[in-house]
């Protein structure tokens, strides 16, 4: 796999975990025929990333399919190793495993009510993870060429990590000065593949009401990306200083993409003429769990 590979532009969805295999599978080919180089998704309570990384891979046909991402707080490593290892060589060349997860902490925590243990510091856990994968041996068919990974890397050693260990980053919810820092950090060489958040809808008033309650969610629950923004100059009032206590229109201007196609296109040169080899795009909606088809013929000619 070369950076070519996935084109400048993918998209990126957690609208797959609800919907039904079928569904996916439609919807997957029509990505691929819009243009799109690769589909990324995310993985929670939905769909596992292996299964889902499966059913997407078998539904295309060119298209890379990429984990954005494997939460190692879910799977051991040598059964992570051997999925990769599997998809690699039955895919050969179209899978991209991307690995993070924000549940990598030193505390325990809770998550949709559901208790997460303590597992270690992130950049330490990461380290140990990809060591631990490395080592699995192989009793089976092996890709040809080394499978891809990527880091979801946000703060400095992360992105430090994601150079020396893997292909690159893949960093999610982030504004476009991120995307120049992170360059800086990976050094020339590493894949940079950025998540943008876009609501393609030119009533201004209602994509930013969308836009703040993507955003409000994520720094007012989600710490790692909280501190993330903070270290870009963005405190207190930016988080807390918009209608009802939620986000302010600047950190959320920066955060997401929206109005016309012409808009969101223009951002996506920004993340291009900051660093990012590719920029998949996470649309947006009033109905989170909808697949949003029609956003993503409109915006094709606008962004590929």
């Amino acid at each position: 796999m070369n950076r070519e590979d996935l084109g400048r532009v993918g998209i990126w969805t957690f609208a797959f975990d609800g919907q039904p295999a079928t569904r996916v599978r439609e919807a997957a080919a029509e990505i691929e025929e819009l243009g799109y180089g690769a589909i990324w998704y995310g993985e929670a309570f939905g769909r596992d990333s292996v299964g889902q990384a499966w059913l997407l891979l078998e539904a295309t046909r060119r298209t890379v399919v990429a984990a954005g991402i494997a939460n190692i707080a879910f799977r051991d490593p040598i059964a992570m190793a051997g999925a990769e290892r599997t998809l690699g060589e039955a895919f050969p060349g179209r899978h991209l495993l991307g690995l993070g997860g924000h549940r990598v902490n030193a505390e325990a925590g809770e998550t949709d009510g559901y208790a997460m243990p303590p597992i270690g510091r992130p950049v330490p856990m990461m380290r140990g993870y990809l060591e631990a994968m490395d080592a699995v041996p192989a009793h089976g068919p092996v890709p040809a060429a080394a499978p891809r990974r990527v880091l979801a890397a946000l703060g400095p050693r992360m992105l430090e990590l994601a150079a020396e260990r893997t292909w690159g980053a893949h960093p999610y919810f982030v504004p476009v000065e991120h995307t120049a820092r992170a360059r800086e950090i990976l050094g020339p060489d590493a894949f940079l593949g950025v998540e943008q958040a876009v609501v393609p809808d030119t009533d201004l008033e209602r994509a930013r009401d969308v836009a703040r309650a993507h955003v409000g969610m994520y720094v007012q629950a989600a710490p790692h990306q909280r501190a993330n923004v903070e270290r870009l100059g963005y405190g207190e009032d930016d988080v807390f200083g918009g209608p009802g206590g939620g986000p302010a229109d600047r950190l959320v201007d920066a955060i997401v993409a929206y109005g016309d196609t012409e808009t969101i296109a223009g951002r996506v040169r920004e993340h291009l003429a900051a660093g990012a080899d590719h920029v998949c795009l996470q649309v947006l909606t009033a109905d989170p769990a909808a697949l949003p088809l029609e956003e993503w013929r409109e915006l094709a000619p606008a962004v590929l």
